[in-house]
């Protein structure tokens, strides 16, 4: 026999004694199972109630992670970001000075940059006097010829 058949015969045989019954055991019957079916619902929602709270502290815990992972990724991300811009600075601190090394430099070669102490004044510009004339030109006399070179091996 299976469980519905016997469910079934349970149920009428209730509903017999249920009808035979004096009026004041079907109050007490009646109370009976009002406090029974209270009883299992209020089990049935701290049950649920219990579930939730459960299901609540893992998603609590959960985000909690999720929050420190990302906290270190953040984290990693700036330090990533600060030993590169120290790394260009570095760098642009030593093109810097490279830089100022040339301008120092060139400021001692001859290719350097004029300033207005290099300018000529008024008093170094030549005049007519200071031309040469026709008596300063040289003449064929004052040439010298192959013969006035001294030779190296003599």
């Amino acid at each position: 026999m299976g469980a519905g058949p016997v469910k079934k015969t349970v149920g009428k045989l209730a509903k017999k004694a249920v009808e035979k019954a004096p009026d004041e055991l079907k109050e007490k019957a009646k109370e009976e199972a009002q406090k029974q079916s209270a009883e299992k619902v209020e089990e049935k929602i701290q049950a649920k109630a219990g579930q939730a709270s459960e299901k609540l502290e893992e998603k609590k815990e959960d985000n909690a992670d999720k929050a420190h992972d990302a906290a270190e990724k953040a984290k990693e991300k700036t330090q990533d970001a600060l030993l590169t811009l120290k790394d260009k600075l570095s760098n642009l601190k030593e093109a810097g000075e490279e830089f100022q090394e040339k301008v120092s430099s060139s400021d001692k070669s001859k290719d350097k940059v004029k300033g207005v102490h290099d300018i000529k004044g008024v008093s170094n510009i030549k005049s007519a006097t200071n031309i040469k004339g026709p008596a300063d030109v040289k003449k064929s006399s004052d040439i010298k010829s192959s013969n006035d070179i001294k030779k190296v091996g003599s």
